[in-house]
C-alpha cells in the first residue's frame, strides 16, 4: 500500500488527534495512529479506549488498506520537515513502513491496524444537532468548574440537558457551579448525560470553525460530527447530583458590578489569601 500527501496538511491533521494519545497505554497499539485508505482520501484515528477521534484528509492513493503507524516518531519526523510531498509505502504482511521524500528515505516499524480498537456503534440512540459556537461556548464557560477528583467520578464531566424548549450545562466540583441555558437550541426529546473532561477539550479545540455540531448519544456512548472530524466517547456512569437545590429559588440580593475592576481587585487580594482555601471575604455595603 502507498500514498500521497503533504507533509504539513498531515502534520496539521495529526496535531488535533495528538490531544487523544495517553502516556500510560495500556495496549501497545494506541500508542499508534490508525491510517484506513481508501481511493482519495484516509481516515487517521487515534484513542486511549475511553475517548477516539478521526480526522479524514485527501491523499492521493488507490489502495484500500490499514496499518497503524507510530505516532509519537511520525509526529517528530513530520515537525522537522518543511512543506513538501510524502510518499508512504507500507508492506501488509510485515508492517515495514517507508517515508520517501526529496530530502531521503526514512523507515520505522509499524502494526497491524486490525487491532486497533473499532469505535462502538450507537445502538438505539438519539442525535441532536447544535451551533458549533454555541457548544464551544457552553465549555468554555463550564468546564473550569468540573471536579477532578477519582471518588466522585460524575463531577469530573459536563452535565449535559437537552430539553424540547432548551439545552443545560452543568459542572460542578462540589465547592463551585456552573450553569449554562441556551432557549435558543433545543433538542427533539428530553435526555441528560455526563461527557467526560478529554473529549470536551478536543471539542472546544477543534471545533471553533464549524458551522454545527451533530452529537449522537445512548446511555454509555456520544460521538460528536463536525466537518471532517469525529469524537466517540464512553460517557461517565452514575446519576450526576441535584445542582437545583442548591441554586437558591428567591434570593433578593442581586449586584451589578464592572467585571474588570472586581478581577483586579479579587487578584491584587489574593495575594494575602491562604494558600490551602485561597479564600477571599467579600463584605457588600449598598451603593
Amino acid at each position: 500500500m502507498h500514498f500521497i500527501v503533504s507533509s504539513n496538511h498531515l502534520l496539521r491533521h495529526l496535531q488535533m488527534l495528538s490531544g487523544v494519545l495517553s502516556s500510560n497505554n495500556t495496549l501497545p497499539i494506541l500508542d499508534h495512529f490508525l491510517f484506513d485508505l481508501a481511493p482519495g482520501e484516509a481516515l487517521i484515528s487515534a484513542s486511549d479506549l475511553e475517548t477516539t477521534m478521526t480526522v479524514k484528509l485527501e491523499v492521493r492513493t488507490e489502495d484500500t488498506a490499514s496499518i497503524a503507524i507510530p505516532a509519537k516518531m511520525l509526529l517528530d519526523i513530520l515537525k522537522a520537515f518543511p512543506d513538501i510531498p510524502l510518499t508512504f509505502k507500507a508492506d501488509p504482511d510485515t508492517y515495514a513502513i517507508e517515508l520517501v521524500s526529496d530530502a531521503g528515505k526514512y523507515k520505522l516499524t509499524g502494526a497491524n491496524g486490525e487491532e486497533f480498537p473499532k469505535t462502538p456503534a450507537l445502538e438505539g440512540g438519539s442525535s441532536v444537532k447544535i451551533k458549533a459556537s454555541t457548544l464551544v461556548t457552553a465549555i468554555n464557560r463550564t468546564l473550569f468548574a468540573a471536579g477532578s477528583d477519582d471518588l466522585r467520578p460524575v463531577m469530573s464531566g459536563i452535565f449535559f440537558e437537552l430539553y424540547e424548549d432548551s439545552l443545560r450545562f452543568v459542572a460542578t466540583d462540589a465547592h463551585r457551579l456552573v450553569r449554562y441555558a441556551r432557549t435558543d437550541a433545543k433538542a427533539k426529546e428530553s435526555s441528560q448525560f455526563i461527557v467526560p473532561k478529554k473529549p470536551l477539550n478536543l471539542l472546544k479545540g477543534t471545533a471553533t470553525s464549524a458551522e454545527t455540531v451533530e452529537m449522537s448519544f445512548n446511555e454509555s456512548n456520544a460521538i460528536f460530527t463536525f466537518d471532517d472530524v469525529t469524537i466517540a466517547c464512553r460517557l461517565i456512569e452514575g446519576k450526576y447530583p441535584n445542582y437545583d437545590a442548591v441554586i437558591p429559588k428567591d434570593n433578593p440580593n442581586r449586584m451589578t458590578i464592572n467585571r474588570i475592576d472586581f478581577l483586579q481587585a479579587i487578584r491584587r487580594v489574593a495575594i494575602f489569601a491562604n494558600k490551602t482555601t485561597h479564600q477571599v471575604r467579600l463584605r457588600i455595603a449598598g451603593s
